[in-house]
């Protein structure tokens, strides 16, 4: 690849990064292929996700611009949930065992040159949430997979410790877990709930958070029913104990909070949604708050106070 080729292929990357950021911005947090396709890119048109394959490369490029993982219904093991391997790096099985596919060899190009690619993780079915940009840093021949970084992923819902910081490979395969799903986490919560707080119904994407019922810290599972989608003062108040809500859906709010006399964001954004039912809830019943998960996490509620 000419030095020439090389800038042309950055420059398509980074107007399609440019592009995710700008929906992102506005809270779009899936995509289809419909979205994806026909866009203008440094004065190109192209699309930025696979149709049928799992790696893809538009026409008139020599690298991959795109790989795909594809969805899985909650309770199937997703294809990346075992491939973080013993450096905690994640992995990527290349198509087939053919390493001279023209798939595969596109990827390759992309470790060569260094360009980094765009990484779409299905949310449900034909719906998909972007990591990016993902490089890749090495492929491994004998287990038929490439090795990524997402370290470098510069998304502020994907905070990374400082690799200055000294972690064991035990933590870092946990944390380097924990970190990709984060993004579809968040995508299939904030689709269940319609882009809305749960609490107030409030609808801007990008002011809203998912919430894990049962904390990360706790073993919580990154699925539907152990997720709220809440405004970002509402989940504050949730984390704190301020809010809580119980198995039939109900928000309490602590008692000493209750009492206090504030001004009206006080009144009308915490205190009257006491004893009032979630005004928002997944149509689906498999994608519910899960009431043995909603109860542990309200006794920790009536137990702070």
């Amino acid at each position: 690849m000419t030095p020439e080729e090389r800038l042309r292929e950055l420059a398509i990357r980074h107007a399609a990064f440019a592009w995710l950021d700008a929906r992102r911005a506005t809270g779009q947090e899936i995509f289809t292929q419909d979205d994806t396709t026909g866009l203008s890119l440094a004065g190109e048109v192209h699309r930025l996700m696979p149709t049928q394959q799992g790696i893809w490369r538009p026409a008139s490029l020599r690298a991959a611009l795109s790989i795909r993982t594809a969805y899985r219904a909650e309770g199937v093991a997703r294809p990346y949930d075992d491939a973080v391997g013993e450096d905690g790096l994640l992995r990527y099985k290349m198509r087939g065992d053919d390493v001279g596919h023209h798939e595969n060899r596109a990827l390759l190009v992309a470790l060569q040159e260094r360009l980094p690619v765009i990484w779409w993780l299905g949310v449900a079915r034909g719906e998909y949430t972007p990591l990016y940009p993902i490089h890749l840093l090495g492929f491994e021949a004998d287990r038929q997979q490439f090795v990524l970084d997402i370290d470098a992923v510069p998304q502020p819902d994907l905070a990374w410790p400082s690799t200055e910081i000294g972690i064991g490979v035990a933590y870092r395969q946990q944390l380097t877990l924990a970190r990709l799903h984060q993004r579809p986490f968040r995508a299939a919560v904030l689709r269940a709930y319609r882009t809305s707080c749960a609490v107030c119904s409030f609808r801007h994407g990008e002011l809203l958070d998912a919430a894990h019922i049962q904390e990360d810290s706790r073993g919580g599972q990154p699925v539907v029913s152990n997720g709220l989608s809440l405004c970002k003062m509402h989940h504050a108040a949730y984390d704190r104990r301020i809010l809580g809500i119980t198995p039939d859906y109900e928000v309490r709010i602590n008692a000493e909070v209750l009492a206090e006399v504030d001004g009206p964001m006080l009144r009308h954004g915490i205190q009257e949604f006491h004893g009032r039912q979630l005004m928002v809830l997944p149509q689906r019943a498999t994608e519910k708050p899960d009431p043995a998960l909603l109860e542990e996490r309200y006794e920790e509620f009536l137990a702070a106070g």
